[in-house]
């Protein structure tokens, strides 16, 4: 299901032909140096992430993480989409793409488009819980209109929390 589309992009929900994508999104080091639980090993870890976080946020909040398909190669290189935190009572607009696609303006372009559909779903602030030291991802924050609030904790990290009224 299309949930939004951009000029380059196209922001669905995930589907099972994506596991993979799920696999190296949380499996590069790269990537993850600032995402808190260690890395995938292998590929029935991004099986359980699928049918126990992605698929049943969709089935209860109506949304979740979208898969982030590039148009140009038909590949998914990241995701971008709402989750609702529960420590936290938000919704958070999280992303993460593949580094061959960093500094590319794939993030603004996806985050705008997530952002633009948060209201369909009931949601009027997004949060974005940063972990200190991503410069990376705070600039994509800013770059879509969102401004820090303070600081606090998620998962046993230190985070910047950014937020925007929708």
């Amino acid at each position: 299901m299309i949930i939004a589309e951009t000029e380059r992009l196209i922001l669905r929900r995930f589907e099972s032909k994506d596991i993979k994508a799920i696999f190296l999104l949380n499996s590069i080091p790269e990537i993850l140096t600032y995402i808190p639980g260690a890395p995938m090993t292998n590929i029935s870890q991004a099986e359980q992430i699928f049918e126990n976080m992605i698929l049943k946020n969709y089935e209860q909040f109506g949304y979740g993480r979208w898969a982030v398909e590039h148009k140009a190669d038909g590949n998914v290189i990241g995701f971008c989409g709402p989750k609702y935190i529960d420590e936290f009572d938000e919704v958070e607009l999280g992303y993460r793409y593949l580094p061959a696609y960093w500094g590319k303006g794939i993030g603004g372009e996806a985050g705008s488009a997530a952002l633009s559909k948060f209201v369909d779903y009931g949601v009027k602030e997004a949060i974005a819980l940063i972990l200190i030291g991503n410069k990376g991802s705070e600039g994509v924050a800013k770059k879509l209109g969102m401004t820090e609030r303070g600081r606090d904790k998620f998962m046993g990290h230190k985070v910047n929390v950014f937020h925007k009224h929708l």
